[in-house]
């Protein structure tokens, strides 16, 4: 109003009176810029959806406007004063740029640790992630099951392809007294038998006094594995028979080597494991057992170490007679389990003969039994066609002659008079 009143009265009012109106008129204009801000404010706390570009293009459109009529002030004016004397203007620009507003910066959502259910809703425990490594490792335990039964199933048929299980019940039914030596070589032909991949041959050394089975139990080897393998992979080698003279030591070694050398190539070309037997060991020439000694020894460049040796002597028989003698009434000689200690006798007794026996599993048949005696005239008589009489077999085994120790008697030459007391008849 004072603006008003001053700009009226501009054309007539002297110069006094155009200095008195410029300090009203800026008067004027900061009071309403300050109520404008007050109320811009105001507004901005109110207003909460008014936006900041809004507040500003305003302050900027007031302060153009502003700017504008100070403009206009000063041209109406400038003609009523010196140009020497010309005030200075009071301006709000830095004010403005100061009091401009800002975006306000946005406060972060902060997350709770707890879940929070609705009241309204059931509450669940949050599902666990399962592992993979537990998938993984299941599988890979699968996996492992799977080779071992598949080993063992192979196994299996390495040990039926030579029907152990039928030698086992020849050998129990034919040979008497001997159960604890048949169960032996039985546990070492499964063990070997079981794969193809060995690091020395199998030796076993059946070793006891004459007329016990040893020979007859070579014999049932022999057709056993001719049988389920074919004869070109079985020797049987009788050393009194083949090589009796020892002036023919050299000959023989060569002739034993080629055989020998023949079986062993073709069962390694067929995957098959020879059987080689040899009987009356103990006559057999130094030669011939240094011969033998080189094919069983422990070598991986050994060509014979998928193989299988059989040695039949009468070496130990005597430590085997003194050892039963001095020890019939212990039951150890009648349990399902051999007699370490009668092994560690006839393998210290053996090493001193020749040292191929350092490589070989003894296997000591012990004494037979008159029980025994009386099993193999039954068996014979049955065979050669005569009716089986308890009271005649009795008499037969009578006759023949017997080591005495304690309650029991045992058989001096076992049963090897029985064929010729039977063919007497």
């Amino acid at each position: 109003m004072a603006e008003s009143q001053c700009s009226s009265e501009l054309p007539v009012s002297s110069q006094r009176l155009s200095v008195l109106c410029s300090p009203l008129s800026a008067a004027a204009r900061i009071r309403r810029r300050y109520k404008l801000i007050k109320k811009t404010r105001l507004s901005h706390d109110v207003d909460e959806e008014v936006t900041s570009e809004e507040k500003l293009t305003k302050l900027v459109t007031y302060r153009q406007l502003s700017r504008q009529s100070s403009k206009d002030y000063i041209n109406r004016g400038k003609y009523l004063r010196p140009v020497k004397d010309s005030p200075k203007h009071f301006t709000f620009d830095i004010a403005s740029e100061k009091l401009s507003p800002k975006k306000p910066r946005r406060m972060k959502k902060h997350r709770k640790s707890k879940v929070l259910y609705p009241d309204h809703a059931k509450r669940y425990l949050p599902a666990k992630e399962k592992s993979r490594a537990k998938k993984c490792l299941v599988l890979l335990s699968a996996i492992i099951c799977f080779q071992i039964l598949n080993a063992i199933e192979n196994l299996d048929d390495n040990v039926q392809k030579y029907d152990l299980e039928g030698l086992e019940k020849t050998m129990q039914r034919e040979v008497f007294g001997q159960k604890v030596a048949v169960d032996s070589i039985l546990d070492f032909l499964n063990n070997y038998l079981a794969t193809h991949i060995h690091n020395k041959p199998l030796v076993i050394s059946l070793n006891g006094p004459s007329g016990v089975g040893k020979s007859h139990v070579g014999r049932l080897l022999a057709k056993h594995f001719s049988s389920v393998m074919g004869d070109d992979f079985v020797l049987q080698y009788y050393a009194l028979h083949s090589c009796p003279a020892e002036e023919n030591a050299s000959s023989c070694k060569q002739e034993l080597a080629t055989k020998i050398t023949n079986i062993v190539a073709k069962a390694e070309i067929e995957e098959k494991i020879p059987m080689l037997i040899f009987d009356e060991v103990e006559f057999m020439h130094l030669a011939l057992l240094d011969q033998l000694h080189r094919y069983i020894q422990a070598n991986e460049s050994n060509e014979f170490i998928n193989s299988i040796f059989i040695l039949i002597s009468n070496l130990g028989q005597g430590e085997v007679t003194k050892y039963i003698l001095q020890n019939a009434s212990s039951d150890l000689l009648h349990q399902e389990k051999k007699s370490e200690e009668l092994v560690s006798i006839i393998q210290s007794s053996l090493n001193r003969y020749h040292s191929m026996w350092k490589h070989a599993e003894i296997v000591p048949f012990i004494l037979l039994e008159k029980s025994h005696i009386m099993n193999c005239f039954l068996d014979e008589m049955i065979s050669e066609g005569f009716h089986p009489d308890t009271g005649h077999i009795e008499k037969l085994a009578g006759q023949l002659n017997y080591y005495s120790a304690g309650d029991r008697e045992y058989s001096v030459n076992g049963c090897k008079q029985v064929v010729a007391k039977v063919n007497l008849l």
